[in-house]
């Protein structure tokens, strides 16, 4: 049983725009979010990835192989253009924004903002201004 949202973590950095077409998912590691998409079939160069106004858009492309002279018998996968819009958190550093496609996976890296990362507070053992204040 979660006493939390399972969601929260990706609703905080991430806002869905539209319907999405492009399944994703979307992980966090220390200091990055990382997000992955499946494209088989889908050449580089079909593949557009922009960051504009805090929105990331990924846009592919997919053709359908084959020519004139073929007779679709059974036609299961999907073609055409796909695409993903999701705005980005505040937190999230957009000009460091990096992508790698390797063997049909579009790999997209987002680094956390040092300020939006969680770190220890050390507590002092008392203040040299409290401590001359109550020796007056």
């Amino acid at each position: 049983m979660f006493r939390t949202d399972p969601f929260a973590e990706f609703d905080r950095f991430f806002r869905p725009v539209g319907r999405p077409t492009l399944p994703l998912d979307a992980v966090r590691r220390e200091g990055e979010v990382e997000i992955h998409i499946d494209l088989p079939g889908v050449a580089r160069d079909d593949i557009d990835v922009r960051v504009e106004n805090r929105h990331l858009t990924v846009r592919a492309e997919r053709t359908r192989p084959g020519g004139e002279d073929e007779t679709m018998l059974i036609g299961e996968r999907r073609f055409g253009t796909f695409h993903r819009q999701l705005r980005l958190a505040d937190e999230l550093d957009a000009d460091g924004l990096t992508a790698d496609y390797t063997d049909g996976v579009l790999a997209i890296t987002i680094p956390v903002r040092a300020s939006a990362t969680a770190r220890q507070v050390e507590i002092g053992s008392g203040s040299p201004a409290l401590e001359e204040a109550g020796a007056a």
